[in-house]
């Protein structure tokens, strides 16, 4: 399928393009997904330059454009200088979405990798292609090893050459910036330039380095946190007490047991976010105000299930990841769950979560897979795209020493180190991240 239809809104035309993508490029036999994009433009703005947003997550989709309070506070700055192209990654938004009813190209299913998924699995069969849940565990995961940065690159580059255009900027959040990352060791001629806005990743280290350092950095933010509200270790303790007893229920009857309670500390690694702990923590734990709050504040869940399925891939350069941020959970933390944790994903989640029970199985196989390397030193110092990085001071998710060593390696990279924001900057900070990464691509401002 293609279709290519526009319109306008107050202020903005939008762009809806569908394209037809393979969905493993090295065997294009296997079928196609859909990728689905919107290119917003501001009114007069139709000559300018292509930028594409690269969302954090993986597995979320692009923001939603319009001029209204309720659209990202960055979109009109980026469109005073770009025509912006709003990504909907594969498997999210109005791509072929990621669910257990997803229908698989049926020459998917034929391939001989779903032979050998095992007793669990229909037999390969030349009819109506398999759901994920009919394919089986083994062929499900699978088919999701093509959905990490690798393939978000190629569909950008489908969306690059549909539109004509003969380079585009990325803008890259979060793991939106590894994405951008793997663009410029493989992909550096489509590009103009290359901004990060949070999310410039390590190419040297294994997953369970990362996820240790990670750690020790939630350790400082978690005590920096009680000091600033020091009664609020009593009533994380007292929530633990209550999840060890099963006491803890979110509205929809998922009990939430103490290892999944400390994910709230993915809060602190976001501006505003240690406010929006401590007005969690001030509830009722037994009102419906708290079960609520609580569940729109853990960050894995059901709606988005690529995010806790193939979360920890996204800090492999070459690995298998075997659950590493559990691996390497420090002493301290096991022994304290008040030392609460980011965005460290423990295999119990599977268990715990109606929404992700379903996905256990395929997980499990996901956390063993062998990753390819997203990212080569040699191609990245070889690489002559301007580019800019803000990179933030004790970063919660993207260790702060990784992301310098990292843009050490390219020719043309400016840092931009800050501790004026967490890593959502770009949102937190109104214009100023985006302006100042901008300028610095352009060359209109020096770091």
């Amino acid at each position: 399928m293609m279709s290519d239809t526009s319109y306008d809104m107050p202020g903005l035309h939008i762009r809806e393009i569908t394209v037809d993508v393979n969905l493993d490029a090295a065997a294009p036999e296997r079928g196609t997904i859909e990728v689905f994009a919107r290119v917003a433009t501001a009114f007069g703005g139709e000559d300018r330059p292509y930028a594409v947003y690269l969302q954090g997550g993986p597995g979320v989709e692009a923001p939603r454009p319009s001029l209204s309070p309720d659209s990202p506070v960055w979109l009109p700055r980026v469109l005073e200088d770009y025509q912006l192209i709003l990504l909907d990654q594969r498997g999210t938004g109005r791509s072929t979405p990621i669910g257990m009813d997803t229908r698989l190209p049926a020459s998917f299913t034929r391939h001989p990798a779903s032979a050998s998924a095992g007793p669990e699995a229909p037999a390969a069969t030349a009819g109506p292609p398999a759901t994920l849940r009919e394919a089986g565990a083994e062929a499900a995961a699978e088919y999701l090893t093509h959905f990490r940065a690798d393939g978000i690159v190629r569909d950008a580059e489908a969306i690059r050459e549909h539109l004509g255009a003969e380079t585009l900027t990325p803008i890259g959040q979060s793991f939106g910036g590894f994405t951008t990352l793997h663009y410029l060791s493989t992909h550096p001629g489509s590009l103009a330039g290359a901004i990060f806005t949070g999310g410039l990743p390590p190419v040297d280290r294994s997953p369970e380095e990362i996820y240790a350092t990670t750690w020790d950095i939630m350790r400082a933010k978690t005590l920096a946190y009680y000091r600033r509200f020091p009664g609020d270790r009593d009533r994380v303790e007292a929530l633990c007490e209550l999840a060890a007893d099963g006491r803890i229920v979110l509205p929809h009857g998922d009990v939430v047991s103490p290892a999944r309670l400390r994910t709230v500390g993915h809060l602190l690694g976001a501006t505003g976010g240690a406010e929006q702990l401590h007005w969690l923590l001030g509830l009722d734990p037994q009102s419906a105000a708290f079960r609520h709050d609580l569940a729109s504040a853990l960050p894995f869940a059901g709606r988005n299930p690529l995010y806790a399925v193939v979360h920890e891939s996204s800090m492999s350069n070459g690995y298998a990841t075997r659950w590493a941020a559990d691996r390497s959970m420090p002493r301290d933390f096991r022994d304290d769950p008040t030392l609460l944790g980011g965005e460290h994903i423990h295999r119990g989640l599977f268990d715990e979560d109606a929404e992700l029970r379903e996905w256990k199985d395929i997980a499990e196989r996901i956390a063993e897979h062998e990753w390819p390397s997203l990212y080569d030193p040699e191609a990245l110092r070889r690489a002559e795209v301007p580019a800019a990085a803000a990179v933030y001071f004790r970063d919660a998710y993207v260790p702060t020493e990784d992301s310098l060593r990292t843009a050490a390696l390219l020719p043309r990279m400016t840092p931009w180190v800050t501790s004026s924001w967490e890593h959502n900057g770009i949102r937190a900070s109104g214009t100023e991240v985006i302006s100042h990464l901008i300028e610095l691509v352009q060359g209109r401002r020096s770091a």
